[in-house]
Formats: structure tokens, C-alpha cells, sequence
């Protein structure tokens, strides 16, 4: 039986009434494309069954076209939403994701990159930690998600600052004399954040904050964390995991939330919304956080004069989203 021929450039140029340079920028996902002639383009490409031709494309372009991504684990609530989002972004701009831990180190990970001849690389939250001591590999473009700016790279982050303030500042404006804080582990930039604009907003209420209780993102911490935090009416916990095993040990200490103890929590995971009581928290837009990532890599893999200057971080807005488990006091 007769092989159907592969649908061309030329093809699709002429269905959507372009040049067939603008098909090619469609393809390698060029942002110099109007949006409906892009619309256009992509419709033509459905309609006529066209997939281009990866191998050609990279001997052409020199690119591979894949991105690789970088992490400790995908047993975070965060980490996984962040693969997702990371994935969805690279494929609606027509790039592969392959992924890799840094089990064995950084330099590993990023050496395994290099044989797969990636273009570039996100590295993700507790793996960013480990950038500035790693040796990169010579022309493999890095973002790093959760750092400090001056990591060497691109740094994209949430603004984990403004929603633990305005978290702590709702507690506060609830009545509560002051609130306490449950954290995340010392050395992730994020728990340092968070504990920084929890900080920032007792200071500003001329309050001293309470002495920290840390936990390492799990429930099963947040749980065991519950006796240091004492008789708090007020907990803001860094992430809603740990809020979910702070519910759990007040409901069994005898107490209720919000009529005893309020509870926010941090990332507003889907799963909070159906918490016992509902979970207020400061929800993370990670679609948004994978877009950023992935439009700062192509941007300077591709050299197109849209490259982010690294010394300036790419902040995503935070929002806090008021459901039952916070209350008047």
C-alpha cells in the first residue's frame, strides 16, 4: 500500500494564503508572527495533517529543538504542576521536554542534557539551589525557577514575597494579635521568601514575630510541626500541603478551624478548595511561571532580541483566595 506524501511547507503556505517564511516561523515558534496570521497558519497545518519534520528541522536550524528539565523530585505538589505546565508551554511553541534528576549532582544532569543535544534547560525549585556550583555545559541556555538573580541564568520566580505578606496581613486585619508560622525547609529560596514577607508584615504591624516552626512541604510535617506552634489562633503556613496535616492535628487536639485557630496556606493546589474547612491560601499561577520559563529559554536559544536581562528576575503575581478556614476573631 502507497505511503500518504508529507504534507510541505509550500502546502501550507498556500492554503493560509502566507510566504513560506511565515509557515517556518510559525513552526519554530518565532513570536514575530501576527496573532491571527499565526491562527491562520496553525489552522491550515490542522486541516491539511501537517507535522513537521524534526530531524530536518534541527539539521536545518542547527537546533534540536527540545528543552530539557531539571529537577530533585517530582514528589512536590509544586515540581509536578510545574513538569505539566513546563510540558504544555515547550509543546504549544514546538519544543520536546525531556526531563532528568540531579540525583547524582547537577553537573550529571546537565552532562546527560548535553548528549541528548538540548537546546537548553529550566531547572526547577530545589535543584536551582545547586546552580551557581555547577559547571555548565558550553552553549546549553539555562532559566532556573526559584533563585536569587545572579545565579548565572535567567531567573523566573513567584512573587512569594507579596501573597506571605498579604496572607499574614489578613490574619491580622481578621483580629488576631499576631500570627504564627509554619515553614518550609531552610535552604529553598522559596520557604525563605515566604518567611521574609511574613516577616515584613508583622514588622509593619509592630508586631515581633513568633518563633518558627519548619516543616519540609509535607502533610506528614505539617502535622508533626502542630505542638511547636503552641496556642496559636492564627497559623500561615508556607505551602497547602502542610496546612493539610496543620488541620488534621488541630481537629485531633480538640480544637476547630476557624473558630480557634485560622489556617492560610501557599500555592492553592486543587485539592484545597475541598479541604475540611476549605483552605484559604495564596494561589501560584504555575501555567503562568511555565510560560515565563519557557518563553525566557526559546528567546535566548533562538537569539531573537527578546532575550530577559538575567540580572532582572521574572516575578509571576501571587493571589490570595479567602475560602472558610479563616475567620474574625
Amino acid at each position: 500500500m502507497a505511503t500518504a506524501a508529507r504534507v510541505s511547507m509550500a502546502t501550507v503556505a498556500a492554503r493560509a494564503g502566507v510566504s513560506g517564511q511565515t509557515v517556518s516561523r510559525v513552526v519554530n515558534g518565532s513570536p514575530r508572527v501576527d496573532p491571527d496570521t499565526r491562527a491562520r497558519v496553525e489552522a491550515a497545518m490542522s486541516e491539511l495533517g501537517y507535522r513537521p519534520h524534526r530531524a530536518a528541522r534541527a539539521l536545518r536550524t542547527g537546533r534540536s529543538h527540545t528543552i530539557g528539565l531539571v529537577v530533585t523530585t517530582l514528589a512536590t505538589v509544586g515540581n509536578s504542576r510545574m513538569l505539566q505546565s513546563t510540558a504544555e508551554a515547550a509543546a504549544e511553541r514546538g519544543y520536546a521536554l525531556t526531563v532528568v534528576t540531579a540525583a547524582d549532582g547537577l553537573d550529571a544532569a546537565f552532562a546527560r542534557l548535553a548528549d541528548q543535544g538540548v537546546d537548553g534547560a529550566v531547572v526547577l525549585n530545589e535543584a536551582s539551589a545547586l546552580v551557581p556550583a555547577a559547571t555548565l555545559p558550553p552553549g546549553l541556555h539555562l532559566v532556573v525557577v526559584d533563585a536569587r538573580a545572579g545565579a548565572g541564568a535567567t531567573v523566573v520566580h513567584s512573587d512569594h514575597f507579596a501573597g506571605a505578606r498579604a496572607a499574614t496581613q489578613h490574619l491580622l486585619a481578621l483580629g488576631h494579635e499576631t500570627v504564627h508560622h509554619l515553614a518550609g525547609p531552610e535552604e529553598s529560596f522559596a520557604a525563605v521568601e515566604r518567611e521574609r514577607g511574613w516577616r515584613d508584615a508583622l514588622a509593619a504591624a509592630g508586631r515581633t514575630p513568633p518563633a518558627v516552626a519548619r516543616g519540609d512541604w509535607s502533610a506528614e510535617s505539617g502535622f508533626a510541626a502542630a505542638p511547636a506552634l503552641g496556642p496559636a489562633t492564627a497559623v500561615f503556613c508556607a505551602n497547602d500541603q502542610m496546612a493539610l496535616g496543620l488541620l488534621r492535628a488541630v481537629a485531633e487536639s480538640g480544637r476547630t478551624v476557624p473558630a480557634d485557630v485560622s489556617v492560610v496556606g501557599f500555592d492553592d493546589i486543587p485539592e484545597a478548595a475541598n479541604f475540611l474547612p476549605p483552605l484559604t491560601t495564596v494561589r501560584q499561577d504555575f501555567a503562568a511561571l511555565a510560560q515565563q520559563a519557557v518563553t525566557a529559554l526559546i528567546a535566548a536559544v533562538e537569539g531573537d532580541g527578546t532575550a530577559t536581562d538575567p540580572a532582572v528576575p521574572v516575578v509571576v503575581p501571587t493571589r490570595l483566595v479567602e475560602r472558610a478556614s479563616t475567620a474574625r476573631r
